[in-house]
């Protein structure tokens, strides 16, 4: 693991880091790697800030965001010194070169804390600079690639052609891009003189979220939505808030609009968490159901677990604990006591550290869990040890937990501090509720997915393969708060399940019709498999974009009740079936394109699985026959 201590301040490295955050790159390497903070993708080094209204390029296979320099703020007094990240929060970061960085917003804010000379310089060549105002505090630049910036400074400034000037203690200084889809009128008394340094978001009432911005400075405060964000933003009484829906940005999530207002509150349709299928399994298909039931149970008494990884371990512990369910499902408990010993044997070794292959370590360094083998091998166990996927490997293990607590309950109260260590390791909501881990390790509260990369530096920034693992890994953690009565746990977890899921349906999920991307990448690419903060890729990290059947699979499994709502869309799920159907060849696959054309073609789909000699290692047979027949 790299040392923290090189990018945070002081004050920070005593309490657990983020290590899935918008802002990794600043930390990790020689901390020069871009970050997409919307709209502009920013590089820092220790002297300088440098924002790029980034061009969105694209082919049949990519989308991505090529970095330019348009604008530079730098110090003549250059240092050897890092960057130090000094603060943090849910939107936003503060670099001590020293600027701030929000996201979702126009402007790029820069304080002066101490008397010093800067200089504004971009790459492009200068069409025209000029004051705005007889204050000499608000300037207009033009560039020849057509682009617009208005320079904000709190005291007169005189800038010159090549824009560099003397700036005192105190000093503040904002650059914002401005958009050209139609002319909008500022003066220095409004909202672009506000600015806002931080913000948090609030996961008080279920399905809410709300975000908080702290300003400085007169006027309202204007900030930049994307799509996601526009569909759930809602109008609270005697609360100021305008959405400017024609002052657009461009950016590879979709347009971004301006909002004005101090605080949003965005909020979601109720996504219930249940054990069980939405509408019930009919009861005509028991019989095929038990029968399938009886062989896999039984094959579990002569089958442990042989694999020492702890993502290959987790789902084969996830797909014993669908057998329960399903067997609660068709009125057969007389198999649950055999599948509850698996369960018990299974996970209790990594629970009480006696699980010889592997097992899980606590670690000091960022604050959180990795695997003995991840603490020695950064490829191991997917890179665990590097705070790699752990909302996939941890959701496996808690959906088999949370069936064990929830058929043996005395076991779910022996083992319960271990369990809700699992859980805070990426769902913790603060440091007042577990001070040894970091706030949300995976989710976020920005974008309103979850990032799996943790601390390796890519340049492209954070990426997610899999959103209907991440799925998983908050479903799970709600049925774990439903095993033990935590009406808390089960909000939180709903909350996240729900923004997962419209997360993935708005940026992954790609649809003929009204969809965010090119018209050239959408129509070959049914689905994005690698979505990049800065980048979406048709290829998969283990296979390239040829391979349909595994694009389709990875954003399906593990197939389980909550797999409905994630695909809802049933004109959507037929595109995606048809597109992948001519490259179906792995018996393991097919199980997971065969679920999906059962949404829409129930009894061709009955006859296809009938026939498969192998599934994937988080499926099986019974749990396909449940999922068809309770469509």
């Amino acid at each position: 693991l790299p040392n923290p201590s090189t990018y945070f301040s002081s004050n920070l490295v005593s309490s657990p880091l983020p290590t899935n955050s918008f802002f990794q790159n600043f930390a990790l390497q020689n901390g020069t790697q871009a970050e997409y903070i919307h709209p502009y993708l920013i590089k820092t080094s220790n002297f300088s800030l440098s924002a790029s209204c980034p061009l969105l390029l694209f082919t049949t296979a990519v989308l991505y965001q090529t970095f330019v320099a348009d604008i530079t703020i730098s110090s003549t007094q250059t240092t050897s010194q890092n960057h130090v990240i000094s603060s943090y929060s849910d939107l936003g970061v503060t670099l001590d070169i020293p600027s701030s960085n929000l996201r979702g917003s126009p402007y790029i804010t820069a304080s002066v804390t101490k008397p010093t000379s800067l200089s504004i310089t971009t790459v492009r060549s200068i069409v025209s600079l000029c004051s705005n105002n007889k204050e000499n505090t608000k300037y207009t630049l033009k560039l020849n690639n057509t682009q617009t910036w208005l320079i904000y400074t709190s005291s007169p400034i005189y800038l010159n052609h090549d824009a560099a000037s003397n700036i005192t203690s105190k000093h503040f200084l904002q650059c914002c891009l401005f958009p050209t889809s139609r002319v909008w009128q500022f003066s220095t008394s409004s909202a672009l003189v506000t600015r806002s340094l931080s913000g948090n978001a609030t996961l008080v009432k279920p399905f809410r979220v709300t975000y908080e911005w702290q300003k400085k400075g007169p006027g309202f405060l204007l900030t930049l939505a994307h799509p996601l964000h526009v569909k759930l933003l809602q109008y609270k009484k005697n609360h100021r808030m305008i959405v400017l829906r024609d002052f657009k940005y461009r950016s590879i999530d979709g347009d971004l609009v301006g909002v004005v207002g101090d605080s949003w509150l965005l909020k979601t349709d109720t996504i219930p968490v249940t054990w069980h299928s939405n509408k019930g399994v009919e009861k005509e298909s028991h019989d095929e159901i038990v029968s399938a039931l009886s062989k896999d149970v039984e094959a579990l008494s002569s089958s442990p677990i042989a694999t020492e990884s702890s993502y290959y371990y987790g789902k084969l512990i996830g797909r014993a604990a669908r057998l329960a369910l399903i067997a609660e499902e068709v009125s057969s408990p007389n198999v649950i006591p055999t599948i509850q010993k698996f369960l018990k044997d299974s996970i209790e070794p990594w629970l009480d550290g006696t699980f010889q292959g592997n097992g899980f370590l606590y670690e000091n360094k960022w604050g959180g869990l990795v695997t003995k083998q991840g603490s020695t091998d950064s490829g191991a166990d997917f890179g665990f040890g590097v705070y790699n996927d752990h909302h996939y490997h941890l959701g496996y293990f808690l959906y088999g937990i949370a069936v064990l607590a929830k058929v043996d309950l005395q076991w779910g109260q022996k083992y319960k501090p271990q369990v809700y260590s699992l859980v805070s390791d990426f769902m913790n909501s603060g440091q007042k509720y577990n001070s040894h881990y970091p706030r949300l390790r995976c989710f976020d509260l920005y974008k309103l997915h979850s990032w799996t990369s943790g601390v390796t530096e890519f340049t492209d920034g954070r990426n997610q393969e899999s959103t209907s693992e991440a799925v998983n890994a908050y479903y799970s953690a709600a049925l774990v708060g439903l095993a033990y009565d935590d009406s808390n746990l089960v909000a939180t977890g709903s909350t996240l399940l729900a923004l997962e899921i419209l997360a993935a349906q708005t940026w992954w999920h790609v649809k003929a019709e009204g969809n965010l991307y090119e018209e050239e990448f959408a129509k070959e690419n049914k689905i994005v498999d690698a979505l990049w903060a800065n980048k979406r890729d048709s290829a998969l990290w283990w296979a390239p974009a040829t391979c349909r059947e595994c694009r389709l699979g990875i954003e399906v499994l593990p197939l389980s009740p909550v797999t409905e709502t994630l695909f809802y869309d049933a004109d959507y799920v037929k595109e995606l079936v048809e597109w992948t159907m001519p490259s179906l060849t792995s018996e393991g696959w097919k199980g997971m394109t065969y679920a999906l054309q059962g949404i829409y073609d129930k009894e061709t789909v009955l006859q296809n699985i009938r026939m498969l000699t192998g599934f994937d290692d988080g499926n099986s047979f019974t749990n396909l026959l449940w999922w068809i027949h309770s469509r």
